[in-house]
């Protein structure tokens, strides 16, 4: 059940693709180089390694538990709580003015990935305090600013995000919370919250809720959603807690997976209403709560990222230790470990492929976000912007859908013994699923893709990607390698593939929508897969170069064996994929409702 960080792909990714150097020369960020990635990487392998990795077991037999509206975490986790916050990790992408590190998120990235790995269940805690730290910095008050920043991004309170309720899922235009002016500037909140991840617990002093509400008398649908925060104790002028506010959980879910993490039923105002403040303006909620949402939904797509490592470490050691039937080929007489049988290897391929394609393409995203936010070029800064927006849906949409694949491959390798829930496997595929669920279905993601990030340009963000992956393909031309010249090929027809798709979108949405969404899904997947191999294929242009060197032998040569096997078993199904889209809406569609 242990797990070993896997720090060298982590800091090539960082080096080579998201080009650290960089990203150090942008304002603010000088002491970030590789030098200094490499020694926090060191140090999140050493406290996930050893102090979360083992309580990823134990959450999933022992979960939190709920009593008389009092959450309490698995035994282990307070503690663990304690040190994630002491060592600094809550606060490592945060702006130091509120005592946060404010390393770029081309480094926190990675560190996310581990912590997730290492146990998935105690990760979303921080994940939803991140989501709320990034609302008030962009859309708080000064006041709210300072009575709350300092302690989220120390850790010693954390944050949560509440947008669904019982009647509204996806559809936050059904939302009915409500908020009643006071008239010293706070509001009364009152409703009934769901799916509230690590909304009541004992880990932490504090719990600053950021609730969606109706102010009293606004529009109706999501025009008239307003942002408030509402905190579980109320906080004195001095920053000292004051009385318990009247949010109470009433109950906790049981779920599939992510066991120790409480998912919290939140009742607000039934004892005279919860107190909260305003975030921002009334009526202008939902973009707030996108400012969440967004950094959410990449932190998701590295959830998926870090299951699927998880996973395919558990299968490896498996294999290797499995010891089952005579090679096929006949060079051994005697039973050999499971590692050497062709299957068996393709499937360790695949799952070894597919996380390092999306920690790749995870990585350059994250590099975007950085040159977005602090380059000191605007052009450079909103190409970088539009780039990381597109990337976003691919990240949290395709690296979610991976890891289900890679985490049930995982079960598979390990044969009936994956059935088994001591083995440990089948954890990481109940895991797993709720990730392609939450912050917005694959479907969402799909749509998100379609309407905000390729119908908005008219498709020339996604036209600008292919151009740069033109740029690689005439780069693995040019390296003239068998492994380069076939990685070309499967390159060259995806994106042409995908090409095929954006311009079918631009210009059928309006008149076919039905024919486009029914094809958003697999053309999030085609584009996933395309930016993915793309990034492998950069790769392995970095690796032939640097084993020519005799640097790392082993390592870069099992970089371009990768890339190859990427691109012979997963970009080849991009054309099937770009069928199915442009010449298989019809049959999605023509069944009637009635004879499903």
């Amino acid at each position: 059940m242990s797990y070993t960080a896997p720090q060298k792909d982590m800091l090539f990714n960082i080096q080579h693709l998201a080009g650290i150097d960089q990203i150090a020369a942008l304002p603010g960020f000088e002491d970030a180089g590789l030098d200094t990635a490499q020694a926090v990487l060191e140090e999140a392998a050493k406290f996930n390694e050893g102090v979360l990795s083992p309580l990823n077991w134990e959450g999933d037999k022992n979960p939190s538990s709920w009593k008389n509206g009092v959450v309490t975490a698995t035994p282990g986790f307070k503690d663990a709580f304690k040190q994630f916050a002491e060592g600094g990790w809550q606060g490592l992408q945060h702006p130091t003015e509120y005592g946060g590190q404010g390393l770029p998120k081309t480094i926190g990235a990675a560190c996310v990935e581990m912590c997730n790995s290492a146990n998935l269940s105690f990760a979303l805690c921080p994940l939803l305090s991140d989501g709320a730290i990034e609302a008030l910095l962009t859309a708080g008050s000064d006041a709210l600013k300072a009575t709350y920043l300092e302690n989220l991004v120390s850790g010693k309170w954390t944050g949560t995000m509440n947008l669904t309720e019982p009647q509204a899922g996806s559809d936050l235009a059904m939302v009915r919370s409500r908020a009643e002016p006071q008239g010293d500037g706070s509001y009364k909140v009152f409703g009934t919250k769901i799916f509230i991840t690590w909304g009541e617990h004992d880990m932490a002093e504090n719990i600053v809720h950021l609730v969606l509400a109706r102010v009293t008398g606004a529009p109706e649908g999501v025009k008239g959603i307003s942002l408030f925060v509402v905190p579980k104790f109320l906080v004195n002028a001095d920053g000292s807690l004051g009385a318990r506010n009247d949010v109470h959980c009433v109950s906790i879910e049981h779920k599939l997976g992510i066991k120790a993490s409480p998912t919290a039923v939140l009742q607000y105002g039934d004892h005279g209403g919860a107190v909260g403040y305003l975030v921002g303006e009334e009526n202008r909620g939902l973009e707030y709560m996108f400012i969440m949402m967004n950094a959410a939904r990449y932190a998701v797509g590295m959830q998926g990222i870090a299951v699927a490592e998880r996973a395919y470490q558990k299968a490896v050691q498996f294999a290797k230790d499995r010891v089952q039937s005579r090679p096929v080929d006949g060079s051994a007489k005697a039973s050999v470990a499971i590692i050497h049988h062709p299957d068996v290897q393709r499937m360790l391929m695949t799952m070894r492929a597919h996380t390092q394609g999306c920690r790749a393409m995870s990585s350059v995203a994250a590099a975007a976000y950085d040159v977005a936010h602090r380059h000191t070029d605007a052009e450079t800064r909103q190409q970088s912007q539009a780039f990381h927006e597109f990337l976003v849906p691919l990240v949290k949409g395709y690296s979610t859908e991976m890891s289900l694949d890679v985490a049930s491959l995982g079960v598979q390798v390990h044969g009936g013994m994956g059935f088994i829930e001591e083995t440990g496997a089948a954890q990481y595929l109940r895991d797993a699923k709720i990730l392609a669920i939450y912050e917005g279905t694959t479907a969402i993601q799909a749509n998100d893709l379609v309407g905000r990030k390729t119908l908005r340009d008219g498709g020339a963000t996604a036209k600008s990607i292919a151009r740069q992956i033109v740029v690689t393909e005439t780069a693995l031309a040019q390296s003239g390698s068998a492994d380069a010249l076939a990685v070309a090929k499967r390159l060259k027809a995806a994106r042409t593939a995908f090409l095929d798709v954006v311009t079918f979108v631009v210009s059928s949405t309006k008149t076919q929508p039905n024919a486009v969404f029914a094809g958003s899904v697999p053309y999030l997947m085609l584009a996933g897969k395309l930016v993915a191999g793309w990034q492998l294929a950069r790769s392995l242009l970095v690796a032939e170069e640097l084993l020519a060197k005799g640097i790392d032998v082993a390592f870069m040569q099992a970089k371009i064996t990768t890339a190859r096997f990427y691109a012979d078993h997963v970009l080849i199904t991009a054309q099937s994929l770009r069928d199915s889209i442009l010449e298989g809406a019809d049959s999605v569609t023509a069944l009637s409702v009635d004879a499903f």
